[in-house]
């Protein structure tokens, strides 16, 4: 990403953190296009500052700064909002946002779970060919359904114990191919 010309490293940077910086921002309030707009922000951010940028690992990862950015992005943006008129909608609309609780003294967890969330659909996304159907259809019933092993396996005319199997050898390859690609994110 150093190298201003290689494209592909910054698709691949933009096609990782991208929905990771988006869906933060949608989880701490914001609406769709703000959340784009802040994702675009800290975009600039980075390509602004990411040829001058050393690896340093005893200052942090390359997901700790860019999730300092993000957040510091989100505080700017609703920091100025406080200062713009707003519309109203009446003090009943108002209690119900101040109902909402106030995550902002604990944001990490979200964004650590933001970017799990990414990084569990890419490895996914990258492993979902290498089962058969039924094995792929089992685990996902289960594990992401939340479905039980009976009811699967009745749709799938496989046994709960076949089901339970299947989950198993998914969910394993699925942890590899998550550590393979936190491995890659850190050597970024």
């Amino acid at each position: 990403m150093k190298d201003g010309a290689n494209a592909d490293a910054w698709g691949e940077f933009v096609r990782q953190y991208g929905p990771v910086v988006y869906g933060f921002a949608r989880k701490r309030g914001l609406q769709d296009a703000d959340a784009s707009d802040i994702t675009q922000e800290v975009l600039r951010s980075v390509s602004r500052y990411v040829g001058r940028m050393e690896y340093d690992p005893a200052r942090g990862t390359l997901r700790g700064w860019l999730y300092t950015v993000t957040r510091n992005k989100i505080f700017n943006f609703l920091s100025s909002r406080r200062n713009r008129p707003c519309g109203s909608g009446g003090w009943i609309n108002q209690e119900r946002l101040d109902a909402v609780p106030d995550e902002s003294t604990h944001p990490d967890w979200q964004w650590e779970l933001e970017y799990r969330r990414v990084l569990s659909a890419r490895a996914m996304g990258l492993i979902k060919h290498e089962f058969q159907v039924n094995t792929w259809k089992a685990f996902w019933g289960t594990a992401v359904e939340g479905r039980r092993a009976a009811d699967v396996g009745a749709e799938l005319g496989m046994a709960p114990g076949a089901v339970y199997v299947a989950k198993c050898r998914v969910r394993a390859r699925l942890r590899n191919e998550v550590r393979r690609l936190e491995a890659e994110d850190e050597k970024r």
